[in-house]
């Protein structure tokens, strides 16, 4: 029989269409205790519930509700509870490249303090963690997860933030725009793009930020909403409008209809579809 206090699940997500996996974690253990070892990335990890004791640099740290955990790449740590209750928590493995951006000099950034006390930010990753994880769309992930760890770099590590203006911001978000808009059934990276304008993703999506108001995962989410509710009132069902817009089932459509104007498509088709078939009113003359 599983013991489901001991638990462990690992999703693989893509940062854009044909890009570099990134590895994510969601574990609850009791009694579990990991053997010294050390990655090859960083690894980003927000405690949820319990506490954690991680031997690392020579000491002992302790992890609790809404700490942010950062550990670097090739250093030796370990994992367990520290409380009778054990712990959880989300994870996720990060290239260090991707820290790295958004920061001057490129370089490793390095985290002083392995324990992080940023509740804004750390809210923000879980999010971001439980929503790649349950559905891993490559857009979605490339749009979320680089943003929130540029802004750990800048926040907490010792690289310096680089807030040099992006030259023609609200033209290079256009142009963004206009490629999810043409290729929404199978949109490009934000990383070919970035590279198509001359600029580091960073600063793509602070262009397109912005600019739009909204990630460009966001922006043709509900892209794919206005073009499916044309469709809708076309009479087409809900099940062959979601790959006819993009998404990736009708659960996916349903999630962002829903978000957009209130409703499941299939109330919104029901009800556009009742009005045309309602007699007209007539004034009187």
């Amino acid at each position: 029989m599983t013991d489901v206090r001991e638990q462990a699940r690992w999703t693989r997500a893509r940062l854009g269409r044909c890009g570099p996996p990134l590895d994510l974690l969601t574990a609850r253990f009791d009694r579990h205790e990991y053997a010294p070892h050390a990655h090859d990335e960083f690894t980003v990890g927000v405690t949820v519930g319990g506490l954690e004791a991680i031997a690392y640099r020579g000491g002992r740290i302790v992890s609790g509700p809404g700490s942010i955990v950062v550990l670097e790449p090739g250093e030796m740590h370990t994992g367990g509870p520290a409380a009778p209750d054990g712990y959880s928590y989300r994870a996720l493995y990060a290239a260090p490249a991707l820290l790295a951006d958004g920061t001057l000099g490129g370089g490793l950034p390095h985290f002083p303090d392995p324990v992080l006390d940023d509740p804004e930010l750390a809210a923000a990753l879980c999010r971001a963690h439980t929503d790649v994880s349950s559905r891993p769309d490559p857009l979605e992930a490339e749009s979320r997860i680089p943003w929130l760890l540029t802004a750990l770099a800048r926040r907490h590590s010792t690289a310096r933030a680089d807030d040099t203006a992006v030259p023609g911001a609200g033209t290079v978000a256009l142009a963004v725009r206009d490629r999810l808009a043409d290729e929404l059934l199978a949109p490009p990276s934000l990383a070919a793009l970035a590279a198509d304008l001359g600029l580091s993703r960073y600063q793509l999506l602070r262009a397109f930020r912005t600019t739009m108001g909204v990630p460009p995962y966001a922006w043709l989410a509900q892209y794919r909403v206005t073009r499916a509710r044309a469709l809708l009132e076309a009479g087409a069902r809900p099940a062959e409008v979601a790959g006819l817009v993009g998404f990736a089932d009708q659960a996916h459509l349903t999630r962002w209809f829903r978000r957009v104007l209130g409703v499941t498509p299939a109330a919104y088709r029901n009800s556009v579809q009742d009005s045309a078939r309602r007699p007209g009113r007539h004034s009187p003359s």
